[in-house]
């Protein structure tokens, strides 16, 4: 650590975000290091840390021989303040190195607000923020993540975009490098060469021109690079990496626990959600990898917590023969056992009753619209009578304490639809009077709303997001009907999800709005404390760039998305046939009751798209 950077950490707010020397983490003999990879999470140290895909990769890469992956995160303000005040440059947590001293530079994005931290990481490094200004080999600036799937926003300042699951990938990138640095090729030579990996989107090797209204009108390959480039899937993820020697963070994080991820993939396919269709095809693990990793985890790691997780754990066929195993290893051991991402339609009152030996925590579950109709537009695949009749099993085994999660803004929402949400609450209250079992604490129902975003590769991306202003009447509509001192109301502000949507649809246009949000302060912009939409107002003004443009424009179905060119297994036409049946109230069954054909299948070798 340097003397300098002792001299500030006594000042700031938690100092061990900043200093590394982990349990587990990763040291290496520099004198053995032919690749140093600066791996960098754009936000801060307890939200990074609690990141498993970095966790996996930073492994990945760490196993590589001559290659040293270290961690890097965005300072909290008063750290920022900090550094710029002593001219002490962004650092990697495990050398101390500074950034810019590092040959890759990675990012990992999945949260379309904290592309102002990238940015603002590159500045704090002393880097060029656009690709064209870093002409060399050294200081190459990579990213993934779900946001890559559409990298356009951040298209001037990523030289290239890793798509898809990062385990296989990564590995072929940096031994390029590796090789591409022994050899001292060009930056251009290496950009040319990493395109033909399959999987790596090169932004600079395509040309995007407009119409003059604003839509786009062609996006051409150049240099031989392929029209269109599609995301990289791990087949058998029982073989796959994964870290049972985790860092030990030094300070809290988000989610202090231990994870072991059951699947990936969603059989379910609601329209609105872009990970159940980004993510697709759905490839599991065997209970049998799971209960070995998850001893190996717990044992080098010290953790008394552990999450099952996945985009919908309680659809996982596995789940009762892996919890059957680790819930005796777990009580004996005092370890506590969690399963979110519990669905209504399939909850468990025996499973949570083993799980919650001690107390009755919460319980959550997202009916995402109030009434049927419109669950049937965004193919929930749930009814009235499965919530309300999970919620009577829930209320007779002892819970008092429900979250339930909606969205307003759905396409074809109504009034009516809104006012359902105040109905269906109702009715669980009814269901508790009638089943609930512990009469001491009373009936607790948490509800929230979300603000509609349409996301791309999705069968509402071509939708129209609903003003600010229509989202906060229907807010107040909503809670003008929610009457019982029982029920606590909470709604998310627009202004950051009407800027997740424009940053989700965007084009490479934005980029020039981002880098005017950065240089006025933006920063740190998923945090409450810094969000400050005035800030970006003014870059929008500034480069005479009109939000509405992505959001409550829409686009139309044959109109060219600025992330055509990115193919994520799931068709076109797919997704335009799933929106057609969402106007006609028409669903889809999952994908165990028979394929619907979206095309992710293509993926594999051997098709099973079960969890």
């Amino acid at each position: 650590m340097t003397e300098l950077l002792q001299r500030i950490l006594p000042t700031v707010q938690k100092p061990a975000r900043y200093t590394g020397g982990e349990f587990n983490e990763i040291q290496k003999d520099p004198a053995s290091v032919r690749v140093r990879v600066a791996f960098c999470f754009p936000d801060t140290y307890e939200i990074g840390m609690s990141n498993v895909g970095m966790r996996i990769l930073y492994g990945v890469m760490n196993r590589m021989e001559g290659v040293w992956c270290q961690r890097v995160f965005a300072p909290w303000g008063d750290m920022e303040e900090a550094m710029r005040r002593h001219g002490l440059p962004l650092w990697a947590l495990e050398s101390q190195k500074p950034v810019k001293d590092f040959d890759m530079i990675a990012f990992t994005i999945g949260y379309e607000m904290s592309y102002s931290n990238i940015l603002n990481m590159l500045r704090l490094a002393g880097v060029p923020l656009r690709s064209a200004d870093r002409t060399g080999l050294k200081n190459i600036v990579f990213a993934g993540g779900v946001c890559a799937f559409n990298p356009e926003p951040l298209a001037d300042f990523i030289d290239f975009f890793s798509l898809g699951e990062g385990e296989d990938i990564t590995v072929e990138i940096v031994s390029l490098y590796d090789h591409a640095k022994a050899e001292s090729w060009s930056k251009e030579v290496f950009l040319r060469e990493v395109s033909k990996i399959p999987g790596v989107y090169v932004p600079s090797f395509y040309r995007h021109e407009y119409n003059a209204d604003g839509t786009l009108a062609s996006v051409t390959a150049l240099d031989g690079a392929p029209k269109m480039v599609t995301k990289r899937i791990v087949e058998d993820l029982d073989t796959a990496y994964w870290p049972s020697e985790m860092i030990v963070p030094s300070t809290e994080i988000v989610h202090d626990r231990a994870n072991r991820e059951v699947f990936r993939g969603c059989i379910r396919g609601c329209r609105f959600c872009q990970a159940g269709f980004s993510c697709r095809p759905v490839r599991k693990k065997s209970p049998q990898v799971l209960y070995r990793q998850a001893v190996e985890t717990l044992e080098n790691s010290g953790h008394n917590e552990m999450t099952l997780s996945s985009l919908s754990t309680s659809d996982y066929r596995g789940l009762k023969e892996l919890t059957d195993a680790l819930i005796p290893y777990c009580a004996e051991h005092r370890v506590n056992l969690s399963v979110p991402s519990l669905r209504a339609d399939n909850f468990s009152r025996e499973l949570m009753e083993r799980l919650q030996t001690v107390r009755k925590s919460g319980l959550t579950f997202a009916p995402e619209a109030g009434t049927q109709r419109l669950r049937d537009v965004i193919n929930k695949n749930l009814t009235e009578d499965e919530i309300l009749t999970t919620c009577a099993n829930a209320f007779s085994g002892g819970w008092s304490n429900v979250k339930l999660y909606f969205m307003l803004g759905l396409p074809t929402e109504t009034d009516e639809d809104v006012l359902g949400i105040a109905e269906l609450v109702y009715k669980v209250m009814e269901t508790w009077k009638a089943y609930g079992t512990s009469r001491k604490r009373g009936l607790r129902i948490h509800v929230a709303t979300a603000y509609f975003v349409p996301k791309p590769h999705t069968p509402f991306q071509w939708e129209k997001q609903i003003p600010p202003e229509e989202y906060l009447r229907r807010c107040r509509l909503l809670k003008s009907h929610l009457y019982s001192k029982a029920v606590e109301y909470d709604y998310h502000g627009p202004e950051l999800s009407r800027l997740e949507a424009v940053f989700a649809r965007g084009d490479r246009r934005l980029g020039r709005v981002i880098e005017e949000a950065v240089r006025l302060g933006a920063r740190l912009d998923g945090w409450d404390e810094y969000f400050d939409h005035s800030i970006w107002q003014r870059a929008f003004e500034t480069c005479g760039v009109d939000p509405d443009f992505y959001t409550v424009r829409g686009y139309g179905e044959e109109e060219i998305l600025p992330w055509d060119t990115i193919d994520v297994g799931v068709r076109k036409d797919f997704l335009r046939r799933e929106r057609r049946k969402a106007y006609e109230g028409t669903v889809t069954p999952d994908c165990r009751q028979g394929c619907a054909g979206c095309g992710a299948n293509r993926l594999l070798r051997e098709v099973d798209c079960d969890a």
